[in-house]
């Protein structure tokens, strides 16, 4: 049934991501469409919902699925592999109340596929991982255990890593036009909006375009980077920043190989881009000073902040 927002309900909402979205629940004032399109007065309270910071400098929300139960994070195992993108979605995924789950498509054009799934495993802590192909069914079988009736599950990821391919096996039937790949071996985007299926004597599922970035709004780093966190109750000061502070277990796992510098630094730049989301350029600078003079050393450090801006005023 086609519908249309309330014109009290437009002026109401103080936030493009009170408007309704996919998978929302909403009070509408009619059954069918035969009196004309429905009216929508209220979106009902989500359980769940996956959204990101618009593209561009905006700040603004975009709910991109609500009511999600099952997330379904796509990453193919061509070239678009990705262990640090993999890592964003994980902590936005974990901050949206859906449970996640990782599908590794294109397996068949994948070399080294079991050093792989071992990479993802690495930094999916307390995830499954499925291995899906589109030369097998067996891949595409194992998505099922996951949606039951009443349950709803949504297909997230990069363009053409084969979210609608995974969309239509669920629905037995051809229902959303896909794509090969291209001459760079990355798959084509082919879906260019939101859609909800009901799969037969199962849940629904919920196709989404691919996202060239997943700007970060809220997150749960610690679930996505329990391993690091985990490190941290081990560092000799409770306030240890894994700088250069003497006996910290986050440097010492790096030296000795346990936590790859790379993870590392996409925990630091993920919390970094959260912290600030939302900040104007002074809020920022206050924070970039505030983390400065934290932790061990950091009286020292003040003391030489202010000094050397002393003697630049001086001049």
């Amino acid at each position: 049934m086609a519908a249309q927002i309330s014109g009290k309900f437009r002026h109401s909402v103080s936030d493009t991501s009170e408007f309704p979205a996919v998978g929302d629940f909403v009070m509408v004032d009619r059954l069918d469409n035969s009196q004309g399109d429905g009216i929508i007065h209220h979106v009902l309270t989500r359980k769940s919902v996956f959204s990101r910071k618009v593209a561009g400098r905006k700040t603004d929300t975009q709910v991109v699925a609500a009511n999600i139960d099952t997330l379904f994070i796509c990453m193919s195992l061509n070239n678009d592999f990705n262990l640090r993108r993999l890592e964003r979605y994980i902590s936005v995924a974990w901050d949206s109340g859906a449970s996640p789950v990782i599908v590794l498509t294109k397996s068949d054009l994948c070399l080294d596929l079991e050093e792989k799934v071992k990479e993802v495993e690495s930094i999916a802590i307390g995830i499954d991982v499925l291995v899906t192909t589109s030369t097998s069914e067996e891949g595409f079988e194992s998505l099922k255990k996951y949606i039951s009736d009443g349950k709803t599950v949504a297909f997230i990821g990069s363009s053409g890593v084969g979210k609608s391919t995974l969309t239509n096996h669920l629905l037995g039937q051809s229902i959303i036009e896909t794509n090969g790949i291209r001459n760079d071996d990355k798959g084509r985007h082919t879906t260019t909006r939101r859609e909800l299926f009901i799969i037969p004597d199962l849940g629904v599922v919920i196709d989404t375009p691919g996202m060239k970035e997943l700007g970060i709004i809220s997150a749960d780093f610690s679930k996505s980077f329990a391993d690091i966190d985990e490190l941290a109750t081990q560092c000799r000061f409770n306030d240890c920043t894994h700088n250069q502070e003497p006996k910290c277990a986050v440097q010492n796992a790096i030296q000795e190989g346990t936590l790859s510098a790379e993870r590392f630094e996409s925990y630091l730049k993920l919390k970094k881009e959260a912290k600030y989301d939302g900040l104007n350029s002074k809020k920022i600078e206050k924070e970039k000073i505030n983390e400065m003079f934290s932790g061990v050393g950091g009286i020292k450090n003040a003391r030489k902040f202010i000094k050397e801006k002393s003697k630049k005023k001086s001049r």
